[in-house]
């Protein structure tokens, strides 16, 4: 079930690559993936809730978890094998597959402080998701030696556009972007506002993409095998669905910076 604009899950790759990784684990397994796209979290939970009372899927995949989610409570609940895309501090002990969105924000950091940058940018998701929130300390763990100005987002190109010509006034010398479509209307803003990528403004997206590699310039990245992380929800869901594996934490693969030109 995605909570997401369906015009920004049509342009984004992510869940794209993710259900790609699901289906290939889950197809040979003879278990079919829906995917469901609701407009807030009340609609999830009434969708959870017609799910189970039809019995019409047999386990679920939970993404972009809130603290206290609800959801957590509603699947134990309704008896619904249920694995968590997340950090396991989210999951109430449900199998979960962890990224560690602390560490690689501190990792992108690191990789922009090594290269000169004390004042950067970060254009997140919404506030109210946990990954966001991990993201936003490894950002500001750094201490007085980094200032991070950060502005909350919707993950769409537009709002990449508007926030990044909001942003420009503090005068980031680096901006990170929570995915690439954001990255994307960044490009866009810091071009009509007279300013070159990298020269003035070093530019950084989250999670890897076609469209970060053929972006003009070139998008420097933190990439991960989105396609495997998939493969591992799908083994995670099946152990669930067939009730053989404890509870447990699934490790996601680790995240690296790609650099191109957007930073050099």
């Amino acid at each position: 079930m995605l909570a997401r604009a369906s015009q920004v899950l049509g342009e984004e790759s992510y869940y794209h690559e993710f259900i790609e990784g699901l289906e290939r684990v889950l197809t040979p397994a003879g278990t079919s993936v829906l995917v469901n796209v609701v407009n807030s979290p009340a609609a999830e939970i009434a969708t959870y809730r017609r799910w189970s009372a039809q019995r019409m899927v047999h386990g679920v995949i939970m993404v972009d978890l809130r603290p206290g989610d609800d959801r957590v409570r509603l699947v134990r609940e309704l008896g619904l094998p249920a694995v968590v895309m997340g950090d396991p501090s989210t999951a109430d002990g449900l199998p979960t597959v962890w990224t560690d969105d602390h560490g690689f924000a501190r990792e992108v950091v690191g990789f922009l402080a090594g290269r000169g940058h004390a004042v950067l940018g970060h254009v997140s998701g919404p506030s109210t998701l946990t990954h966001t929130q991990l993201r936003r300390a490894g950002f500001s763990s750094f201490g007085s030696d980094i200032t991070v100005i950060g502005v909350e987002g919707d993950y769409s190109v537009a709002c990449g556009r508007a926030l990044t010509a909001q942003l420009l006034a503090s005068r980031p010398t680096a901006i990170v972007y929570d995915n690439d479509l954001m990255a994307l209307g960044g490009l866009e803003a810091i071009r009509a506002h007279g300013l070159r990528v990298p020269e003035d403004v070093s530019v950084v997206a989250w999670d890897d993409s076609a469209q970060c590699q053929l972006a003009v310039p070139a998008l420097s990245a933190m990439s991960h095998d989105v396609c495997q992380v998939g493969e591992i929800a799908a083994y995670a869901v099946l152990d669930a669905m067939r009730g053989v594996a404890p509870a447990a934490v699934y490790e996601a693969p680790k995240a690296h910076i790609v650099e191109r030109e957007s930073t050099r």
